[in-house]
């Protein structure tokens, strides 16, 4: 093996960046930048904590990430699992990287910045969803936006439904939870009830 030990080693591999990579990088929310952001419905979120990193996906209707001004966004943290590691993370360390992708499109955009979560009562209503409000936003001060350029949604041919994965053909929630359980918890039952238990619960 022959690991690389220093930013010298790697540059000498890869070399400097073109024009256009460093052209695209800006430190607020441009026409061009809004646009992704607006049409976008899902978002990965990576955060940084003492226990590690975390990355979770963020869904909603296209937009739920609000442009508050050209430098601050805000997320409903709609309901999950409550393990809440992004939130843990945020309130110990700000710094949170975001990476949206718009469906069909091969560019996605990257926003780095710090993060804090705000329960403002009025701002949480202002989140609703078929009448419930999410526990907390997560505001974000942009640092740091860009585009991806579109290769690695290209290589993956992401959005071609002939090469979509048959969800059959996978382990359900259920098996993975009572193969890990030792059948504590999961399985038919888990996977029968899920569907309309998300239904119910899905805001």
């Amino acid at each position: 093996m022959s690991i690389i030990t220093t930013v010298e080693e790697l540059q000498a591999i890869y070399g400097q960046p073109g024009e256009t990579s460093l052209a695209k990088e800006i430190d607020y929310i441009s026409p061009e930048y809004r646009a992704y952001i607006e049409a976008s419905p899902f978002v990965a979120l990576a955060t940084a904590g003492p226990e590690g990193l975390d990355c979770s996906p963020r869904g909603d209707r296209a937009g739920f990430v609000r442009i508050h001004d050209a430098r601050t966004l805000m997320m409903p943290d709609r309901r999950g699992n409550n393990r809440v590691d992004s939130l843990r993370n945020i309130v110990r360390d700000p710094r949170v990287g975001l990476l949206f992708v718009v469906p069909g499109s091969g560019n996605t955009l990257r926003v780095n910045g710090s993060a804090r979560l705000d329960t403002d009562a009025a701002l949480l209503d202002s989140f609703k969803m078929e009448g419930k409000a999410p526990r907390s936003v997560i505001v974000v001060t942009v640092d740091r936006v860009y585009f991806q350029c579109a290769r690695a949604i290209v290589r993956a041919d992401l959005w071609n439904p002939a090469l979509h994965i048959d969800p059959k053909s996978l382990p359900t929630a259920g098996q993975i939870l009572a193969a890990l359980s030792d059948n504590r918890v999961g399985g038919e039952t888990y996977d029968r009830e899920w569907p309309e238990r998300a239904q119910t619960t899905m805001w």
